[in-house]
């Protein structure tokens, strides 16, 4: 019997969680996921967190035995490497890139039909960093011996053993297409291939921990390093066994919309909706918007948690939070955040509102991906799991489906926990939402899509 580390680094906090051989968390450490500025670009601070994470593995290492490291990040992200290290920083994917390389990678990306990875802003197509990469900084991008996905550089860090791994491929890259399970032209147009090394799946092993670092962190030699995963699949992985599988929400910085099953030729690349790879490699029809950032913006600085009399004031008095309030990304990433009709009038209202704004955009996500035929159950993950009123009100405005919530409050922690333990399914610990039937709560949505529409 060991215990697992899971390495969880999403694009606003990082953190270390420790999980026995069941499964329960017996530790977590956090910190804040910082941009450094410094440099050629803004870029991930990749030393500050390697030190942060091997002072928290020494810590757990006194708790117990630990027998595998599992690294699961945010995607749109990738490391160039040599022998050595780094040949250049992990590029920050909110990054705006020069106006003058939109036109050039307009022409190189593949088409939408082949990877249904849409055209989104600054870095979010992995691929337009990196052929923006290549083309401003020549010399070091030709030092690189690996393009690294951002989980498997973290393994790569831990154990010395290069990988490739298809969630972290086809999260939106241009790179991979996921109906083929192959890459895209544009990593052979680019001459790239020879720079990914081998697929592995995400639950492999890939070697032990390096000598240098189970003496530094005391951990065992024998401690293995896995593969790791992308972090919305991390969340999606305890649902694919169940048949049918249930449409997941992955909520964090970002609301992934996930429907297994579902085809992909409902999807439209103006309304931000893609293909995942999910860890079987198997093509997930997604839909997403930036929720949690959303969330923050429009609950304030020092949000307050509402109440159900807050909910039914801000219903009653018709104020509607209007996409977007996160830059251009989401179904409705062309427009412009605003609010319509009176302001909240306390911090209360605000977090009511903010909550209705983004049930109200999850449950158009849910439903321009098909997921509204009765009987189909809806899984709500992650941070959203901890708003009392979430999962309640998107009962309510679907009375035909069950809709539930896990009680892993990041998500991704059962997932990283299930790559150690693959094939062993965990506890069912999903907590069915009692629909919330405020007065007015179904006209408020259709006023909602009225204005929006």
């Amino acid at each position: 019997m060991s215990a697992t580390i899971v390495l969880d680094i999403g694009k606003t906090n990082v953190k270390l969680v420790l999980l026995d051989d069941a499964g329960a968390v017996l530790a977590e450490q956090r910190s804040p996921n910082t941009i450094a500025r410094e440099g050629p670009y803004p870029h991930h601070d990749t030393e500050r967190i390697w030190e942060w994470m091997l002072d928290g593995m020494r810590d757990f290492a006194q708790m117990t035995p630990v027998g595998a490291i599992v690294p699961v990040t945010h995607g749109a992200t990738a490391a160039l490497v040599d022998e050595e290290g780094l040949v250049l920083p992990v590029l920050d994917y909110e990054y705006e890139l020069p106006a003058s390389h939109q036109a050039h990678y307009a022409v190189e990306r593949p088409p939408y039909s082949a990877t249904h990875s849409p055209k989104l802003p600054a870095g979010l197509n992995l691929g337009r960093q990196l052929v923006w990469q290549s083309q401003a900084f020549p010399k070091q991008f030709r030092r690189a011996r690996h393009i690294l996905m951002y989980p498997q550089y973290w393994a790569w860090r831990l154990c010395g053993v290069p990988a490739s791994e298809v969630t972290s491929l086809g999260c939106h890259t241009d790179l991979w297409q996921p109906s083929r399970k192959q890459y895209s032209s544009l990593v052979e147009r680019m001459g790239w291939t020879r720079l990914f090394a081998p697929l592995r799946p995400a639950w492999a092993p890939l070697n032990v921990i390096k000598p240098e670092l189970a003496l530094r962190t005391g951990l065992p030699p024998e401690c293995r390093v896995l593969c790791g995963i992308h972090d919305s699949n991390a969340s999606l992985l305890r649902h694919l066994t169940a048949t049918p599988s249930p449409a997941v929400l992955s909520t964090g910085t970002w609301v992934i919309a996930a429907a297994p099953g579902m085809p992909l030729d409902s999807l439209r690349e103006n309304a931000d909706m893609l293909a995942n790879s999910n860890a079987l490699g198997e093509a997930v029809p997604c839909m997403r918007f930036m929720g949690g950032r959303e969330f923050a913006e429009l609950a304030g600085g020092d949000p307050e948690p509402c109440g159900i009399a807050d909910l039914q004031a801000v219903i009653e008095q018709a104020t509607l939070a209007l996409p977007s309030f996160a830059g251009a990304s989401g179904p409705f990433g062309h427009r412009a955040g605003a609010i319509a009709g009176p302001v909240p009038a306390n911090p209360r209202q605000r977090y009511a509102l903010a909550t209705l704004y983004c049930v109200l955009m999850s449950d158009y996500c849910l439903d321009a991906l098909g997921v509204h035929h009765d009987g189909a159950a809806i899984v709500i993950e992650g941070s959203f799991t901890g708003n009392p009123w979430f999962g309640p009100l998107l009962a309510a405005l679907r009375p035909r489906q069950r809709v539930s919530s896990t009680d892993d409050s990041s998500g991704t922690t059962c997932g990283g926990w299930m790559l150690h333990h693959w094939r062993r399914v965990p506890p069912d610990r999903k907590h069915t939402a009692r629909p919330l039937h405020l007065a007015g709560w179904d006209d408020y949505k259709r006023h909602w899509l009225k204005v929006l529409l």
